[in-house]
C-alpha cells in the first residue's frame, strides 16, 4: 500500500515537472537564455580559440569596413550602368577610373590648399585659443557680470584661469592622442592598398552573396533569414549612402559660404564640418566651435554675424531640401535614442563608436525585432491585440515612410 502511495506521489511530481517545466515555453526560453549566459561566461576560458580570428580582424578589419562603405556608395551606380547594357566588370572599371581621376584632381588642386591651411591652423591654434579666452575674460570682468563671476567661481579663482586650464587640458589630450594616430599609419596604409581589390570583388560578386549564405541556413529558416538579411542590408545601405552624400553637400555648402564671406581657412573648415556631419545631431555643432573662434579672433565680431547667417542657411537647406531628398525614410529612430546611442557608443569605443554606433544600433534593432516577433508567435502570450491605452496618432508622413520601407523589402 505504501509502495503504491510512493508511486502515485512520484507520478504526480513527474507530471507537475513535465507540465510546469518541460512543457512550459516561458521556462524553456529562460533555460535557453541561461545556457547562452553560461556560454558567454565560459568564453574567456577558451579565448585562445578566437586568436586567429582576432588577428585576422586586426589586419583586415579596416579594409573590410572601408570596402563595405564604398560598396554601399557605388553599388547603385554599378547596377544602373548594368541596366544600360554595360558589362558589370566594365562598369566597375569605369567607376574606378572616374574615382581615380577625381582623386588625382583633388590631390593636385585641393589637397595642397587643405595641407597649407591645416598646418597654419595647427601652428596658430594655441594663440587663437588664448586670444579667445582673454576676450571671454574681459567680457566676464565687466561691471555687469562681475557679481555673476564671483558666484560662479566662489570668489577664489579667476574665471579665465579656469577656462584656460580646461582648454589646456583639451589641447593636451588632443596632442597626446596624435601619438596613437601615428601608431596606426601602417595599418591605414595597408588598408588603402588592399581596399580597392576587396571593393572590386564586392561590386562584382557581392549581389550573389545572399544566395550562398542561404545555402548554409536550414531549409525551414531560409525565408525568415532572408527577410532579416534584406532588412539589415537596407538599413545599413540607406544610412551609409545617405550620410556620406549629405556630409559631402554639407562640406560643399560650408566651403562655398565661408569663401563668399571671406572667412580664413574656408576650405579646411568646410571639410571639417562635412566630416563631423557624419555624427548625427552633434557633428555640426562640434565643427561650429572652431569656426566661431576663428571668426571672432582672426576677423571681427561682424564676421561672426556672417558665419551665423551661413550656418542658418546651411541648416535650412540641409533640413528642408538635402536630407528629405537623399535620406528619405532612412532610419526610424527617435532623436533621443540617437543621442543616447552616440554617447554610449562613444564612451565604449571612442570615435569609431560614434561613427558606427547608429548603423550598428539599426542592425541590432532589426535582429531584436525579428527575435521578438518569433518569441510572440512561439509563446502565444501576445495573441490578444487588445490594448487599454489610447493609440497614438500616426501622421501621413510616417505612414508614407512605413509604406515605402515595406515596398523596398518586397
Amino acid at each position: 500500500m505504501e509502495q503504491d502511495k510512493n508511486k502515485n506521489a512520484f507520478s504526480h511530481a513527474a507530471s507537475w515537472f513535465t507540465k510546469w517545466v518541460l512543457n512550459n515555453k516561458a521556462v524553456a526560453i529562460l533555460i535557453i537564455v541561461l545556457l547562452i549566459l553560461v556560454n558567454l561566461l565560459l568564453l574567456p576560458k577558451v579565448s585562445f580559440i578566437f586568436r586567429p580570428f582576432t588577428a585576422f580582424f586586426d589586419v583586415m578589419g579596416l579594409p573590410l569596413i572601408m570596402a563595405g562603405v564604398f560598396y554601399y556608395l557605388l553599388n547603385p551606380l554599378v547596377n544602373w550602368m548594368e541596366t544600360k547594357k554595360f558589362p558589370r566588370s566594365a562598369s566597375i572599371l569605369i567607376v574606378f577610373v572616374v574615382i581615380a581621376g577625381l582623386l588625382a584632381w583633388g590631390i593636385a588642386t585641393l589637397i595642397p590648399i587643405i595641407r597649407e591651411q591645416t598646418i597654419s591652423l595647427l601652428e596658430n591654434w594655441q594663440d587663437y585659443l588664448n586670444t579667445f579666452v582673454s576676450q571671454i575674460d574681459s567680457f566676464f570682468q565687466s561691471n555687469l557680470l562681475s557679481q555673476l563671476q564671483t558666484q560662479l567661481t566662489g570668489g577664489t579663482e579667476n574665471l579665465s584661469t579656469s577656462i584656460t586650464s580646461q582648454a589646456d587640458n583639451v589641447v593636451g589630450t588632443t596632442v597626446t592622442g596624435l601619438g596613437s594616430v601615428f601608431g596606426v599609419l601602417s595599418t591605414t596604409l595597408l588598408a588603402i592598398i588592399t581596399t580597392p581589390f576587396i571593393l572590386f570583388y564586392l561590386l562584382k560578386d557581392g549581389h550573389h552573396l545572399p544566395y550562398h549564405i542561404m545555402k548554409l541556413v536550414p531549409s525551414h529558416m531560409r525565408e525568415h533569414s532572408y527577410l532579416l538579411l534584406r532588412e539589415m542590408n537596407l538599413q545599413i545601405s540607406q544610412y551609409i549612402r545617405g550620410q556620406l552624400i549629405v556630409a559631402f553637400f554639407v562640406g560643399l555648402m560650408f566651403w562655398i559660404g565661408f569663401s563668399i564671406i571671406g572667412l580664413k581657412y574656408a576650405l579646411t573648415l568646410g571639410v571639417l564640418a562635412g566630416v563631423l556631419n557624419l555624427i548625427p545631431f552633434l557633428g555640426s555643432f562640434i565643427a561650429f566651435v572652431p569656426i566661431v573662434i576663428i571668426a571672432i579672433v582672426v576677423h571681427s565680431p561682424f564676421m561672426l554675424v556672417k558665419v551665423l547667417i551661413v550656418f542658418f542657411i546651411e541648416q535650412t537647406l540641409e533640413g528642408r531640401v538635402i536630407q528629405p531628398l537623399i535620406l528619405g525614410s532612412n532610419l526610424q529612430i527617435h532623436p533621443v535614442t540617437i543621442i543616447a546611442v552616440l554617447l554610449t557608443a562613444g564612451n565604449l569605443f571612442g570615435i569609431f563608436g560614434v561613427i558606427l554606433g547608429i548603423p550598428a544600433y539599426a542592425v541590432l534593432k532589426v535582429i531584436l525585432s525579428h527575435l521578438f516577433t518569433w518569441y510572440k508567435s512561439y509563446t502565444g502570450l501576445y495573441a490578444d491585440t487588445y490594448n487599454p491605452a489610447p493609440e497614438p496618432p500616426i501622421s501621413e508622413k510616417k505612414k508614407k515612410k512605413q509604406l515605402s520601407l515595406k515596398r523596398k523589402l518586397r
